[in-house]
């Protein structure tokens, strides 16, 4: 019998499981990069279900400044270890370990051009509804965001009662991922 119907769902599988991981590791270095608050429900969640591989990884690797080079070690090696599942599941001769490695940071950093992206389109639909009473989840949008709008608030102030400083970051971060992702694809090409 011909099992090759179980590859697409074992891909999902391990890019589901893999990635729900990593968002949570990379959520948990952006918030703590951008001095969100610990206490909050979200990031106490978050916490706690990273802590273990990142406490054992910080024994080793210390904090660089305010960047917490464990977490970044952690996803890097998860991204990895999930991409070369991926390409041993779909039945690729094999892969260098430096085609590897270029995937994985395209792959981290097509998650974190995402995650500003969708959390800029969030907070500017939320503030469409005026003051809302307190949520963990605003709070968190607004420690994320606020360096970037805060910046483009300088350069593009509200005028008219209209807020248009989400639309720079947004710009910005489209522009980015069309510059870095593709030459970040084609190293991985040439690599392997």
């Amino acid at each position: 019998m011909d099992l090759g119907y179980l590859v697409n769902p074992a891909v999902f599988l391990v890019e589901t499981l893999f990635g729900l991981y990593i968002f949570a590791v990379l959520l948990r270095f952006l918030l703590q990069w951008t001095g969100a608050d610990y206490y909050n429900p979200i990031s106490q969640f978050l916490v706690k279900v990273t802590h273990p591989p990142l406490r054992l990884l910080r024994r080793f690797i210390p904090a660089m400044g305010r960047i917490d080079t464990a977490s970044l070690v952690l996803m890097l090696v998860l991204q990895t270890v999930a991409s070369y599942l991926v390409f041993l599941l779909q039945g690729a001769a094999a892969v260098s370990v430096a085609a590897l490695a270029v995937w994985s940071v395209h792959d981290l950093l097509d998650l974190v051009f995402n995650i500003f992206f969708f959390c800029i389109i969030a907070r500017a639909l939320l503030s469409w509804f005026g003051r809302m009473p307190y949520h963990p989840a605003a709070s968190l949008l607004t420690s994320l965001t606020e360096p970037l709008l805060r910046l483009s608030r300088r350069l593009l102030p509200p005028a008219g009662g209209l807020d248009f400083s989400p639309l720079l970051p947004l710009i910005g971060i489209q522009l980015a991922r069309m510059l870095i992702l593709p030459p970040l694809q084609h190293l991985a090409a040439l690599l392997n």
